[in-house]
């Protein structure tokens, strides 16, 4: 089973990820503590979508041996899930998809608590950061989130999703 955890930051995805990965016996892969250990409070937009990357080569192996995997991200694109639904279907798994949402208040609230309780473990956000990041997520279909909408066709330009993952996950830093 593969589990994508959607939502924007400070909604609740890593708890749930947490909580799946010891019920599920899955491998959890967490982007943020990998840019953490490797960056420190540095969070480089070059290195994002690399080890976006990396985690989901790792995950993808996972699944193929038979283990269950939460990819733990955010994934605020359609064609980010889509590509990794199509994916976990190419392996012959399942996909379980969680969408966490808040009043911005809350998810303001909740971000101030990590930054004074935890600040190791995120970095400061501004309201204007969270008000455009608001704007720019695809909140998933009912349809997405049970299963029941087929994979959309993989975007103009791209053969397959496959080859549309790897453009948008390069293996290296520019």
């Amino acid at each position: 089973m593969l589990f994508l955890m959607v939502g924007l930051p400070c909604t609740g995805k890593t708890t749930a990820a947490r909580r799946i990965e010891s019920e599920h016996r899955a491998l959890r892969l967490t982007k943020d503590e990998w840019v953490k250990a490797l960056y420190g409070q540095e969070n480089p937009p070059s290195a994002q979508d690399v080890i976006e990357g990396r985690l989901i080569q790792v995950g993808l192996r996972a699944l193929e041996l038979g283990n269950n995997v939460v990819i733990d991200y955010g994934l605020w694109s359609r064609d980010e899930r889509s590509a990794l639904r199509q994916a976990a279907a190419d392996l012959g798994a399942r996909v379980e998809m969680h969408y966490f949402e808040l009043t911005p208040t809350e998810q303001r609230v909740r971000l101030d608590r990590r930054q004074a309780e935890a600040p190791h473990t995120t970095w400061p956000m501004s309201d204007a950061e969270l008000a455009e990041w608001a704007d720019a997520i695809d909140i998933p279909t009912p349809g997405e989130l049970d299963g029941s909408e087929p994979v959309d066709d993989a975007p103009v330009g791209f053969a397959t999703w496959d080859e549309w993952r790897h453009h948008r996950w390069p293996p290296s830093v520019s």
